[in-house]
């Protein structure tokens, strides 16, 4: 197997990607169907084939989650390891936990209780079948956490060497404020849903003192929380969906495909780059396990953002269908 450059890590003082843009490859597609059948070995094929997409383009940071596919995307993923050895020492892992699944008729729950999330990551390595996490993210809030707890469990993590570096996702300023001040270690990740189709993030920004604000749900001050402390965001749903792969599937579509054609790249690119361009240095989190959309990505990680002031503009101005205030 085949690899791009190392993978580079944020530090707690400084979140902003190498030249060129960075990109993590969402992993939540790997590993067969949403339930608790076995994995085959096509299903590891697979895996392997987008791994290697990833790799190929220069990407080298993988996003895990230990309820993606009931585990199933971590074992497989495992077992690409397995096949390639030496490929651990060229990525960052990052995995994450605090969801569990309907079950038995009992309804999903967030848990963050501390010996829950030690035996999780514990879960984790065993699937991934590696040592350690690069990075572990508390992938929801979970409203009956004792922070005291929790921070107690990933100081433990984090001097057993089992976890690099910690970070939270769906979190906003006053929970990562809250929970920071238990721990010893610096939170350097939020990963939150964040695209041209899911643009709450940047909306919340213009609309204030306009009626409008109100209906825009995401919390306001977390951008601006994030780059003041160097925590890396992330955005996941990068993509979109592939809503705007397809030039005649709307007017922001079809501006996207001009775009591409005017500066010599893909329509992916170009929805990723409208995340790269802003300045809070957002890091995007590509879903696809499809090889040739993966492929499709490369601008955004070998060239700087190619959209211009107006051009940024346009593109947010077509999405949300109406003009600025």
């Amino acid at each position: 197997m085949t690899g791009g450059p190392d993978a580079t890590t944020a530090s707690p003082t400084s979140a902003r990607p190498s030249p060129g843009g960075r990109l993590v490859f969402g992993c939540m597609g790997l590993g067969g169907d949403w339930d608790t059948r076995p994995y085959g070995p096509d299903d590891i094929d697979r895996a392997e084939a987008a791994v290697e997409a990833a790799l190929d383009i220069g990407v080298t940071a993988f996003d895990h989650a230990d309820i993606y596919r009931y585990g199933k995307s971590e074992a497989v993923f495992g077992e690409v390891l397995a096949r390639a050895p030496g490929l651990r020492r060229r990525i960052t892992l990052q995995s994450k936990c605090g969801i569990r699944l309907p079950e038995n008729g009992r309804p999903g729950f967030y848990d963050l209780r501390g010996p829950s999330v030690l035996r999780r990551v514990e879960e984790s390595l065993s699937r991934l079948r590696t040592d350690r996490l690069d990075v572990l993210l508390l992938h929801r809030p979970d409203p009956l956490a004792d922070p005291g707890e929790l921070a107690a469990a990933l100081t433990s993590l984090h001097r057993q060497g089992l976890v690099g570096r910690f970070g939270v996702s769906n979190m906003d300023a006053a929970q990562i404020a809250r929970l920071q001040s238990f721990l010893e270690v610096p939170l350097t990740v939020d990963q939150l849903e964040m695209s041209l189709y899911r643009r709450a993030w940047v909306e919340k920004g213009v609309l204030v003192n306009t009626p409008a604000e109100a209906e825009v749900g995401f919390p306001s001050g977390t951008v601006e929380y994030c780059v003041e402390r160097g925590i890396e965001l992330q955005a996941w749903g990068a993509l979109a969906g592939g809503r705007y792969s397809d030039p005649a599937s709307g007017p922001a579509a079809a501006l996207v495909g001009r775009l591409a054609e005017t500066h010599g790249t893909t329509p992916e690119a170009v929805v990723l780059w409208w995340l790269q361009r802003h300045p809070a240095a957002i890091v995007p989190v590509i879903g696809t396990s499809r090889p040739e959309r993966i492929r499709a990505c490369r601008d955004a990680v070998r060239r700087a953002p190619g959209l211009g002031h107006e051009e940024w503009y346009e593109l947010w101005t077509a999405a949300r269908g109406t003009a600025l205030p």
